[in-house]
């Protein structure tokens, strides 16, 4: 795997949140990542690329309405998963 280590519960705002945008961003990169490496291996994989991409904008669009909403929080977001924005 890579060498950033993601743990989602580090962006729970409270125990057992399962819907913050926080959160969900979290969860969203863990699995960018395991497909970025499977994209690695197989390049020829068009269904895990649109997928791939899928995950991309849905986490994208969480980031703007973090960002519109919470300043703090967004910030937060990027600096812990390693996101360049």
């Amino acid at each position: 795997m890579s060498d950033i280590t993601i743990n989602p519960k580090d962006f729970q705002l409270h125990e057992g949140d399962t819907g913050s945008a926080d959160y969900q961003i979290a969860i969203l990169t863990v699995r960018i990542l395991q497909l970025t490496e499977h994209m690695n291996a197989n390049k020829k994989d068009v269904s895990s690329r649109r997928g791939l991409l899928r995950l991309v904008s849905r986490r994208r669009k969480l980031l703007d309405y973090l960002k519109a909403n919470s300043e703090e929080r967004y910030q937060k977001a990027l600096k812990g998963l390693g996101l360049r924005r």
